[in-house]
């Protein structure tokens, strides 16, 4: 992991491999921002037409590296654009900061130590460069080796270079109670979500549900954080029928994972549920080739549920906040759930399978009435569930659904603040027509248009009376099949974890009902 650090020291005398700058498009060109003073000073102030000759805008996103000026240890000057600059008097959004120096540090892979001078006007701001350069650093090398060492000290990243190994912020106040804050705060979060990124970019035949239950155990033992893991015998006892429905088919077992962070003091319970089909090929209703070479992340829900509650607890958050991971393999089989199969859920109802590839919607909703039976005083699953909310809201939004219009928008407010993009989505009650039975209770599927609100109508018939709830269709954003932008990684993306920790912070401070 990527250490992170606050420095006061002047940038000329930083002993690092490179110093990181921020350049803005302004009206007439690029500019130079806040923080890159002395930098700026040492090219005679002409650091902005230097970037200019260059071909740099300031576009987001965009690096631009250039020999240090003279007197400066850091051999190397690395400007990085953020954008549009703001109106005068105004402050860099901290998304645009975030991002900016996710850019910069994945530029820097192969390098020891950078020095980043970008905005700094609170610890708020500190607190998101540190968060975008440590998940910009972000690389998943667990299966490659160098083949010029046939393995031996091989290095990881691309091309061999390993991640950025320290990031020092210029313009902190390293003994600050509120940078020292920021700066805990930005490394726990970072360090479960890219926990979580390795989680979702692990092959198949390595993360089972088994597996997946015993990394939850060990980061429960690290975190005093109290588990329970039911496996197959005890899900047959307790009749959980949609998960044991799911992952029939599987010589995978499935599992359920409950995680529970408590806090003496605290007077809310949130619980989160995850999504956690380990692969999922569709089941006998298979997916088509084009279709499942990615379905590994198809337990990113799990994934995000698991890393905020870490992260919680790591916090020391005044809230009580549970975990439910609904851990599965979805594979064709003699044994495997057939269209037409009626499985009574743990709740009791019952749910006639129309197509096996519907299959998140059963294991979550076996985990919604567990998590339900608390009583918690909200609840928010999160789950790769539909291809039609990619549809309609594109590769890198998530869809919100709720029960409660003011818990759904606070979430949007939430997921905004942490810069994660959503969006408010609605719960159709004529779409719920759609998935009437004449065998069962309900059927898992209904209506083909409105498939993202037809699943979440579904699984908000598996939430306890009384009980708010919002769920989280990350389908979209929670793997990138593209190039890296920003602080997101090619893979695995971590969706969601950040605006689940947000919620649980916003809870524990009494700013959420």
């Amino acid at each position: 992991m990527t250490a992170l650090t606050l420095s006061t020291a002047a940038a000329a005398g930083q002993r690092a491999d490179a110093i990181v700058v921020g350049v803005a498009k302004g009206a007439e060109g690029p500019v130079v921002a806040p923080g890159a003073e002395a930098v700026d000073q040492a090219y005679d102030g002409k650091l902005a037409a230097v970037l200019e000759t260059l071909g740099a805008s300031g576009a987001e996103g965009e690096v631009t590296k250039l020999p240090a000026p003279s007197g400066f240890k850091a051999p190397v000057v690395v400007a990085v654009g953020l954008g549009a600059a703001p109106e005068k008097d105004e402050a860099y959004a901290a998304e645009s900061l975030r991002r900016a120096a996710g850019s910069a540090a994945r530029a820097l892979a192969g390098s020891k130590k950078a020095v980043f001078a970008l905005p700094i006007t609170d610890a708020a701001d500190a607190g998101a460069i540190g968060e975008g350069a440590l998940l910009g650093a972000y690389s998943f090398d667990t299966y490659k080796q160098n083949a010029a060492t046939n393995g031996k000290n091989a290095k990881n990243g691309k091309n061999g270079k390993a991640p950025l190994a320290e990031v020092a912020l210029l313009g902190g106040k390293p003994r600050d109670k509120a940078y020292k804050a920021a700066v805990e705060r930005a490394v726990a979060v970072t360090e479960e979500l890219n926990r979580a990124r390795d989680l979702i970019n692990m092959p198949p035949n390595d993360l089972n549900p088994a597996a997946f239950a015993a990394i939850a155990q060990t980061a429960a033992k690290d975190h005093g954080l109290k588990v329970q893991v039911l496996d197959e015998k005890a899900l047959a006892k307790g009749g959980y029928g949609g998960i044991l429905g799911v992952g029939a088919g599987s010589a995978s077992a499935p599992r359920l994972v409950k995680l529970s962070y408590t806090h003496p003091k605290a007077s809310k319970h949130l619980a989160f549920v995850g999504k956690g089909i380990t692969y999922d090929s569709g089941g006998i209703s298979l997916k088509p080739a084009g279709h499942n070479e990615t379905m590994k992340c198809d337990m990113s829900g799990a994934a995000a549920a698991f890393a905020a509650v870490v992260v919680a607890a790591r916090l020391g958050l005044e809230v009580n906040v549970t975990c439910w991971l609904a851990l599965a393999e979805n594979m064709p089989s003699g044994s495997a759930t057939r269209p037409g199969d009626v499985l009574r859920m743990y709740s009791g109802k019952t749910v006639e399978v129309l197509n096996t590839d519907a299959e998140g919607r059963l294991v979550l909703a076996d985990a919604l009435w567990a998590a339900s039976e608390e009583n918690p005083d909200a609840i928010v699953d999160v789950a790769t569930l539909t291809g039609a909310m990619m549809l309609a809201l594109g590769s890198r939004t998530f869809g919100i659904m709720a029960n409660d219009d003011a818990f759904r928008a606070a979430i949007h407010e939430a997921a905004d603040e942490v810069g994660e993009e959503s969006w408010p989505m609605p719960l159709p009650e004529h779409l719920r027509k759609g998935m009437d039975s004449p065998t069962a209770d309900i059927a898992n599927m209904g209506e083909r248009m409105g498939g993202g609100l037809v699943a979440g109508l579904f699984l908000k018939e598996f939430v306890g009376e009384g009980i708010t709830w919002a769920h989280l269709d990350i389908a979209g954003p929670a793997f990138n099949e593209q190039a890296p932008y920003g602080y997101t990684p090619k893979g695995g993306t971590g969706s969601a974890i950040r605006t689940l920790v947000r919620l649980a912070e916003l809870t524990a401070a009494g700013d959420l009902g």
